[in-house]
């Protein structure tokens, strides 16, 4: 028992930590599930084409960059469990929608893209209220072991829910990948009926635009939080996505086929999950920025490593940094969030979390795609990891910043 209090998952001693904890690894692995299988769906959909997948994409980070800063707003002024509940509802409904529509060989790639834009809108509202309902599971001392096991739970459900995901396509096809994922959200509305926390929401107010300004204002007002967050927000725009610069690496450049490709997202799933054990069993460190800032600044090299590799074994250990280091940079920068900003403004302040990896990662492949097409993918991923390094170099060269 001893154990369980100073070690890596000792915040699960807490029940209603431990019951959001374990709902999510469930909903994460029916997620993984669905995001695999609706790529597929939508390549055989579209005849092969990425146009066609890059708008569905697309239709999910503009539902985020429409709501999420209200989403953080609405956070603050009801009962957060409720807010997830519906939410996670909403969300299971939209899953089996899908998988009707694919039961029923109906759907088109115009109901995806529609589908898309619709749970992105009900999760812009659902993860800031999920990331402000923590500090209210845990005391604030063990807060960032918290974040840090909640930081490994979609990645550590990536080297599971792929592999889920081919055996569901062979045996039930795209529906019952779909209708597995509805399914799965049971798991996390089970555990927030299940919960104890007393509401702590402010009566229903409507989001505003003065709330929203107020989060921005709360954000701006401290010594670090803009430029750590700006780190947090280079590494995700500038930096090509797993789904974006592995499978051109691994087809054009390293010459591998599916199965080894695989390999590779794994890879970096469990380097994300050894980064967020590895944060969990620290005791609450003093100068979290410099975890942020000391990761970024690996992260960037273990980028350039993958960029120049040219063996399958290099590029699956240097992106396992690449996942290790990531996980570094934003769950510290979350629990700076979290623990730097007033009770009162978390929702909306986590809502900016939300908007940056949410809806600024996939604007930021667009770019990437384009200068791939012109100077290669290696000198890309090269050009991005110094662009951030050189960022974090001048953030960490500010004291007020250095020592948060």
């Amino acid at each position: 028992m001893e154990g369980s209090r100073s070690g890596t998952f000792r915040v699960l001693r807490h029940r209603d930590f431990r019951l959001l904890w374990c709902g999510l690894v469930v909903s994460a692995v029916g997620t993984w599930m669905q995001i695999v299988a609706q790529a597929l769906l939508v390549l055989d959909l579209s005849h092969g084409s990425a146009v066609a997948l890059g708008l569905v994409s697309l239709a999910q980070a503009a539902a985020f960059l429409a709501f999420a800063l209200f989403g953080g707003a609405m956070a603050d002024r009801v009962d957060k469990r409720r807010l997830l509940i519906f939410t996670q509802t909403l969300c299971l409904v939209f899953a089996a929608l899908l998988g009707v529509l694919s039961a029923r060989h109906v759907v088109a790639v115009w109901m995806v893209v529609i589908l898309a834009f619709l749970q992105g809108a009900a999760l812009s509202f659902d993860q800031p209220a999920r990331a402000a309902l923590v500090p209210e599971l845990v005391p604030k001392e063990e807060l960032f072991n918290a974040v840090s096991l909640q930081s490994i739970v979609f990645t550590g459900a990536s080297t599971v829910g792929p592999a889920l995901a081919g055996f569901g396509l062979a045996i039930f096809g795209y529906a019952g990948n779909f209708f597995a994922n509805a399914v799965s959200y049971l798991g996390v509305i089970a555990a927030l009926i299940a919960m104890r926390v007393p509401g702590t929401g402010s009566p229903m107010r409507t989001a505003n635009p003065r709330a929203i300004r107020e989060a921005l204002a709360t954000v701006r007002a401290d010594a670090a939080l803009p430029a750590l967050m700006g780190v947090f927000g280079a590494l995700l725009f500038f930096g090509p996505s797993a789904t974006l610069l592995i499978p051109v690496m691994g087809k054009e450049v390293l010459h591998l086929d599916a199965q080894h490709i695989g390999i590779l997202f794994s890879a970096s799933g469990v380097g994300a999950v050894i980064g967020g054990l590895s944060l969990a069993s620290l005791h609450d460190p003093s100068h979290k920025a410099r975890i942020v800032l000391a990761a970024a600044g690996l992260w960037a090299l273990a980028l350039c490593g993958f960029a120049v590799s040219r063996s399958f074994s290099w590029s699956v250990i240097t992106l396992l940094l690449v996942g290790l280091f990531q996980v570094g940079v934003g769950a510290t920068t979350v629990t700076l969030l979290q623990t730097r900003v007033p009770h009162q403004m978390r929702g909306r302040v986590m809502s900016l979390n939300t908007l940056l990896i949410m809806g600024v990662r996939p604007l930021g492949d667009f770019p990437a795609s384009a200068v791939i097409v012109g100077i290669g993918a290696p000198l890309t991923a090269i050009a991005s990891a110094v662009l951030v390094a050189l960022i974090a170099l001048g953030v960490a060269l500010r004291p007020a910043v250095r020592n948060a």
